[in-house]
């Protein structure tokens, strides 16, 4: 199992990736007009749909590399260049395409789908999330070891519900000025993040790089 501290960042990373506060915007647009349990559920089944996806990613996304016979230092370099595209976007204050498309965008406006596309996916639980955990989840090793990943993804999903919940507070305590500053910071973090996956993946792929 891994070290608490090893969660800890794990759980950071993550949260700097799945970005809900920067959701907000796009979750109080999604339910314009709903009632506040109408929110209350969609926030709800956002939160469950996310977790789900998380956990089988860190359980059997390996199986799914080994399937299409994709090494992980190659996984490792692709995720983190997706993961530092999707921190650019978010450091210029934009949603990346690569966690949500023009047309995903415009599913909105289906409420029997909202809560699962694109709210939980890919807006949360986008390409980058799943990469990580996919990536974390070698790296972690051992049964336990993936079973434990289920603590940060926990944790994660747990804020992401209660950002959701607390949606229009936050937007009116934030403002846009506010919620733009916090993705930049997310992004920065993030865009760290994707330098360590690409070095470790090239580092992979390239042994003699690394004596």
């Amino acid at each position: 199992m891994a070290e608490w501290s090893a969660l800890f960042k794990i759980g950071i990373a993550l949260f700097a990736i799945v970005n809900p506060i920067g959701s907000v915007p796009i979750f109080i647009s999604a339910t314009d007009g709903w009632s506040a349990k109408d929110r209350a559920s969609t926030a709800n089944t956002v939160t469950l749909t996310v977790f789900l996806v998380l956990v089988t990613s860190a359980l059997i996304g390996d199986q799914i590399l080994d399937f299409f016979s994709i090494s992980i230092p190659s996984f490792q370099v692709g995720g983190g260049i997706l993961l530092m595209l999707i921190a650019i976007s978010m450091m210029h204050g934009k949603q990346s395409h690569a966690r949500q498309t023009p047309e995903e965008a415009q599913a909105v406006a289906d409420r029997e789908v909202i809560a699962i596309v694109p709210l939980s996916i890919p807006l949360l639980a986008g390409p980058g999330a799943i990469s990580s955990m996919i990536i974390t989840a070698q790296q972690s090793g051992g049964f336990w070891g993936h079973i434990s990943l289920a603590i940060p993804v926990a944790a994660v999903c747990a804020l992401i519900w209660v950002t959701l919940r607390l949606s229009v507070r936050i937007a009116q305590r934030l403002g846009s000025i506010g919620i733009n500053i916090v993705t930049r910071l997310m992004g920065l973090i993030l865009a760290a993040m994707a330098v360590e996956f690409i070095a470790h993946g090239i580092t992979g792929l390239f042994p003699s790089l690394a004596t």
